[in-house]
């Protein structure tokens, strides 16, 4: 089969993917600045808990950025890291915090906090002290219900497919998240749990011919829901949008199937799957419904390439969009109690696939089984 390595002109593919991040860093390597706070991993494939960090004193200290940095490999290769009891943490270190992984792992100079498109909407929920940030997005079911009602599609005839709960976030853009940083402010006593799935093992579980056949696909990752709204509401969506590409109301990029981790090197599916995946490029219909139920197969059929997040009031969950894909539980209207977060989320690079990276098995030197 053809593969992604066979190189063009211009640092892009034979088949229209960038081969690299021109102003990305090699892969970085972890110091060890870390190895003195307590932590447990989630499961062997994905997940880290940091159960006594505050993520102010990580801000805060002499040597912050080094500690920054490594956090930024750790949570690349773990794919997702969770902190608990973070009280102390407030809206500006928790922007400060999400920008400085992105910035101090080697995202393009000119990229920062993602702005949300419909900050504009009046139906956007405030901030727990009653303000407004372009850069976070509030997270409550029942402001999304308001602002999606333009969704076509929204209304429930049979039980949710929660398959469709599963995405990266911002793929919608030109220049999709790197990391995202979610805190819990409010919680019910249960429900909401977030998951989180390992794009590196998914892409491990593949043939090696059949890895290298995605290597050469790139999929349209549509958001027309962002157009429809504003034009809704009269206003325009805002922009631009963490980088200086992430403009206009199109919504309609397209990203390569397979993707490089520009932080850790190694190789994930990114845009074979997910709620803004809305086709797989130039092949036939079938093949794209094939070949998108098939990596949805692997993360449904595969529950030890996930990791799951019982949420407490004031927890906090960082993870690398690159790598990992996630997905509300939503089951909270069955209890009592409301699920309300706060979110902000830096812009990495235009997704590119290094022909010399190694998928994650590769790299380690484990075993394919």
């Amino acid at each position: 089969m053809p593969s992604a390595t066979e190189n063009g002109a211009n640092g892009v593919s034979n088949h229209g993917i960038p081969t690299s991040c021109p102003s990305c860093p090699s892969p970085l390597k972890y110091s060890g600045s870390l190895d003195h706070l307590p932590y447990f991993e989630i499961s062997p494939i994905i997940g880290r808990e940091y159960p006594t960090v505050k993520v102010t004193d990580i801000l805060n200290a002499p040597n912050s950025e080094e500690l920054i940095r490594d956090f930024a490999v750790v949570i690349s290769e773990r794919g997702v890291v969770f902190f608990r009891d973070q009280d102390d943490l407030n809206i500006a270190d928790q922007k400060k915090f999400c920008d400085l992984v992105g910035k101090f792992s080697g995202r393009p100079a000119e990229n920062g906090l993602h702005v949300h498109p419909i900050y504009r909407d009046p139906g956007n929920l405030k901030l727990p002290d009653g303000s407004t940030d372009e850069n976070i997005y509030v997270i409550n079911s029942e402001a999304q219900k308001k602002i999606y009602k333009t969704m076509a599609g929204r209304a429930a005839t049979e039980p949710r497919d929660l398959s469709r709960e599963w995405h990266s976030d911002s793929t919608f853009e030109t220049v999709p998240s790197d990391f995202s940083f979610l805190k819990m402010e409010e919680t019910p006593p249960h429900g909401g749990d977030t998951l989180w799935c390992s794009g590196y093992e998914i892409y491990d579980r593949m043939s090696p011919s059949f890895r290298s056949y995605l290597e050469t696909l790139t999929a349209t990752c549509a958001q027309p829901v962002f157009r429809s709204a504003a034009q809704a509401g009269g206003y325009e969506v805002m922009s631009p949008r963490g980088s200086p590409l992430n403009v206009g109301d199109e919504f309609a990029p397209s990203h390569p199937v397979v993707r490089t981790n520009r932080v850790t090197g190694w190789k994930a599916i990114f845009a074979g799957v997910g709620l803004h995946v809305t086709k797989i490029n130039d092949v036939y219909n079938y093949e794209d419904q094939v070949i998108r139920e098939y990596v949805m197969r692997l993360i449904t059929r595969n529950h030890d390439c996930i990791a799951r997040m019982k949420w407490t009031r004031n927890a906090a969950a960082i993870w690398n969009n690159s790598c990992v894909w996630h997905a509300a539980t939503p089951d909270t209207h069955l209890v009592e109690g409301n699920r309300v977060g706060v979110r902000a989320s830096s812009i990495g690079e235009v997704p590119y696939l290094d022909p010399n990276s190694k998928s994650r098995r590769e790299a380690l030197g484990i075993p394919p089984f």
